[in-house]
């Protein structure tokens, strides 16, 4: 299991954050490596289902995700494949004006993602490491 943890303060105050990253179709906005993000079904909360690419580690990769819980200031999604579990939790609390977000992501792997999870921490840092400033720029604007 790895363990991503990331800290975004915006300008952007929270009622305006929370429901833009609970729209996880905004993910390529604001995730540098998301390629695309697409709505498979639901209505944005709980049961929600995406189909997210994105690129990793020189390749493109598509995990199925499915929102678990939105009670703000928490959001939960967790995606998979066949060699990776994702769960991300967003949390948005008021800083100043703006907003701080935590972000963490808990990666577990099976199969081959397993025999290789030793090589990809330094791939999950600079996947962690270009969220803050993506995310950011894209808060920033609301």
């Amino acid at each position: 299991m790895k363990i991503l943890e990331r800290t975004i303060t915006t300008t952007a105050p929270p009622e305006k954050v929370f429901p833009y990253l609970v729209d996880f179709t905004n993910a390529p906005e604001w995730d540098a490596g998301t390629v695309s993000c697409t709505r498979l079904s639901g209505d944005g909360g709980v049961g929600t289902r995406y189909r997210n690419v994105s690129k990793f580690a020189g390749r493109e990769v598509e995990l199925l995700y499915t929102t678990e819980k939105v009670e703000e200031p928490t959001f939960v999604i967790k995606g998979g494949n066949d060699t990776t579990t994702s769960e991300d939790t967003i949390v948005v609390r008021p800083k100043g004006t703006g907003s701080e977000i935590s972000y963490t992501a808990v990666f577990t792997f099976a199969g081959v993602g397993r025999v290789l999870e030793p090589f990809l921490g330094p791939f999950l840092n600079k996947l962690g490491d270009a969220v803050v400033p993506s995310m950011k720029t894209a808060l920033d604007r609301l």
